[in-house]
């Protein structure tokens, strides 16, 4: 079957690899019919060094289960299911919680000796704690919409829930990526009475627009956050989402966020260091939040509101390719040109 490989920074190719089988009693084969490149896959495109690959890449999809292991019960072969963007096996003490990111036998898509979702076909483990089966077909216009389920929109909605996004919040959004644009989503669908979006692309800031931003701050740095506070009686809002990873991106969401209020960071940080101390959040009482989020526990919440066509989140995806065309679309997402690629293998 055909893959993608990543071998370096900006070095991508589709190479044939192994079919995908089943392995354990819990594994579960499904032949992808849906995946995406994210803006994390971003991050190792342009830094991975040259030798240290190659990584099968890919960690969001939907497909059709084609095998079952002896122990799954679930799901079985012919039923369409996404996949939370990382696996779990959904009975440990942290799945139990709701955290499945933590989950004491899961990992992640494409490392190790896991295999990455920008493929033909995938070998999941632990498939009935990560797979959720899809009540429609694989043609169906929901597919893109549902497919933001297993990442980019559970991770915004994991952003506003770990910020304490409520009816009445007052909430900037750093970043105008998919998953900057979906928290806003996620942050109107809760109840949020003002949203600014920070960002600078206006394709990407008028969708924002649409899914519920009530003001868009071109503006970065010092000057974006002292536009947040002109916005808000001099005060902030009381939640700043972090949708980037970058270090500027923090500065600006301390220099954003109201006394009191919180900061949900879910951009991957590309970081190790940032200013927690008195001057920065302690003395100002500011609670520091977010992480990985466990998209997992959120696909049954949020999926209804996907099918009943009362929130399209699948409107980030702004060019379809197949597999052959990832190469390219890493280009054009790493250079602007296009917000999320959608991958039909």
């Amino acid at each position: 079957m055909r893959a993608t490989l990543m071998y370096g920074a900006g070095d991508v190719r589709i190479e044939n690899v192994p079919d995908s089988v089943i392995a354990q009693p819990t594994d579960a084969v499904v032949r992808v019919t849906a995946a995406c490149i994210c803006g994390s896959d971003l991050w190792p495109y342009g830094q991975m060094p040259a030798g240290s690959g190659p990584a099968r890449m890919g960690h969001e999809f939907i497909g059709i289960v084609e095998e079952t292991g002896s122990e799954v019960t679930s799901v079985r072969k012919g039923d369409l299911v996404v996949s939370p963007w990382v696996f779990s096996d959904g009975t440990c003490e942290y799945c139990q919680e709701g955290l499945t990111t933590s989950c004491v036998h899961g990992g992640l898509w494409g490392y190790g000796p896991h295999e990455g979702a920008q493929a033909e076909a995938i070998r999941v483990p632990y498939a009935d704690g990560t797979l959720v089966k899809l009540p429609v077909a694989a043609d169906s216009a929901l597919i893109p919409s549902l497919l933001t389920l297993s990442d980019v929109f559970g991770t915004g909605h994991h952003a506003a829930v770990r910020g304490g996004v409520t009816a009445g919040s007052s909430v900037t959004v750093i970043g105008d990526g998919a998953v900057g644009l979906l928290a806003v989503l996620a942050a109107k669908r809760l109840g949020a009475q003002e949203i600014l979006l920070m960002g600078r692309h206006e394709a990407r800031t008028d969708l924002g627009r649409e899914f519920g931003a009530t003001e868009v701050i071109a503006a970065r740095g010092d000057e974006g956050a002292e536009r947040v506070r002109e916005l808000t009686s001099g005060q902030g809002t009381s939640v700043v989402i972090e949708a980037v990873g970058s270090r500027p991106a923090y500065d600006q969401a301390v220099g954003s966020v109201r006394n009191g209020g919180t900061i949900s960071r879910v951009g991957v940080p590309q970081y190790e260091e940032a200013p927690i101390g008195l001057g920065s959040l302690f003395f100002r009482n500011v609670r520091l939040t977010g992480g990985a989020a466990p998209t997992r526990a959120y696909i049954n919440e949020l999926m209804p509101a996907v099918l009943d066509g009362s929130i399209d989140p699948g409107k980030v995806f702004d060019v379809s390719t197949d597999l052959d065309g990832v190469p390219a679309g890493y280009r054009q997402m790493a250079d602007r040109k296009s917000l999320k690629v959608l991958v039909r293998p």
